[in-house]
């Protein structure tokens, strides 16, 4: 038996925010990172609906980017405190996996950490409260999946919290939340959600139900990213939904090892963070050409060449091409082919070498690492994550 989880409902369109005004409770907690929501307006909105709804609210503010433990046990406490019945998290990827986690630990406060990392493995939730996300990024979809990533600064690691039970309750994708990216954000959600699309789509855990999201938010991307890049807002109202179409395909058909490698080179580094999204869009093509050496996946990549309306004659070219698309997508957003042209040489050589025996140890224990197609030994990650640094093909 196989399970597919998605929020009960997905409001989206021009004005869904107004969809708050119908909430029945007493208490809402609001989660919001920096002020680029403040400033558009945007949680006063959300405040004022759901006062309109008759809740009383607080607001829990300035959440980072890549958000720590010790956020999210401050979350809990404030809201071990003020008891609400709704958690509403509004803003990118980081408040709403902060509010998720802030989520367990108010319910479940005697819960460690390192507990909770342990995949599909947490107690039930709505004990306490029930969960509304309102994402303002278009590429993480943490809105509609069963995942959080929290940082331990301690280690430089990212952890992927996965639980069914931290799928939201409502998703609300408002388009206009999306019109306020700036161009950098919207090229690294944008390959951030190219990423989770290719990968549900040849996952150990692909399904007739994960299948048809993947695919279509790949053709939705495909056709739309450069020009949302660009600043065409009908195309920002496309890619809003065919990320959350990606969410819902990867939360149930999970990822690979992008993601592994991008969640263990994401804060590893001294001079400074390396975006989740700009590390997705450069370790894609070089995962691909690892995972294509197995026959199946290589056929599967061959269908995704098809939809993107690349010619070719065997698997292999298409497989070849399309990686070739992927780079120049990203050529086309600005966002460099691989880590060591990240952010004018942000990660020197002997750093990464250094660091890499740990980073390719901490790769394979990552929890999307077990549903990848071809299953990477120590040695293996090690050579796709120096091919991916140095930008070489993948050739075992």
């Amino acid at each position: 038996m196989a399970r597919f989880t998605i929020p009960r409902d997905v409001y989206y369109g021009k004005n869904a925010l107004d969809e708050l005004k119908t909430i029945n409770g007493k208490k809402a907690i609001v989660v919001v990172g920096g002020g680029s929501m403040k400033r558009a307006g945007f949680l006063d909105k959300v405040v004022n609906n759901l006062k309109e709804a008759g809740l009383e609210t607080l607001l829990f503010e300035n959440v980072e980017p890549d958000p720590s433990i010790t956020t999210v046990m401050n979350g809990a406490k404030a809201m071990r405190e003020f008891e609400p019945d709704w958690i509403v998290a509004i803003g990118g990827g980081s408040p709403i996996d902060a509010a998720k986690a802030m989520w367990l630990f108010y319910e479940y406060p005697d819960t460690k950490f390192e507990d909770a990392v342990k995949p599909f493995s947490l107690p039930a939730l709505r004990t306490k409260a029930r969960f509304i996300a309102i994402p303002s990024t278009s590429g993480t979809a943490t809105e509609v999946t069963a995942f959080s990533v929290i940082t331990d600064y301690d280690k430089g690691i990212k952890y992927p919290l996965a639980d069914f039970n931290l799928t939201p309750d409502i998703a609300i994708i408002d388009p206009a939340i999306a019109e306020t990216m700036p161009p950098k954000l919207t090229a690294h959600t944008g390959m951030d959600a190219l990423t989770h699309a290719v990968e549900a789509y040849v996952s150990t855990a692909n399904s007739v139900f994960t299948n048809p999201l993947a695919m279509k938010a790949i053709d939705i991307i495909k056709d739309n990213l450069e020009k949302s890049y660009k600043g065409d807002m009908a195309a920002r109202e496309q890619m809003h939904y065919a990320q959350c179409l990606a969410g819902m395909a990867f939360s149930n058909g999970l990822l690979g090892i992008v993601h592994s490698m991008a969640h263990k080179t994401g804060a590893v580094f001294k001079n400074g963070h390396v975006v989740h999204g700009a590390a997705n869009a450069m370790y894609l093509p070089y995962v691909i050409q690892y995972n294509a050496k197995n026959p199946a996946t290589a056929k599967r990549y061959a269908n995704i060449a098809t939809l993107w309306g690349i010619e070719y004659k065997t698997t292999e070219e298409a497989v070849q091409k399309l990686c070739d698309a992927i780079q120049n997508l990203s050529k086309a957003l600005n966002i460099p082919l691989c880590l060591k042209d990240y952010e004018n040489d942000m990660v020197p050589e002997d750093e990464f070498l250094a660091k890499l025996p740990d980073i390719a140890k901490n790769a394979l224990l990552d929890a999307c690492t077990l549903s990848n197609p071809r299953q990477p030994n120590h040695e293996e990650m090690e050579k796709v994550l120096k091919c991916a640094y140095y930008g070489t093909k993948v050739d075992f």
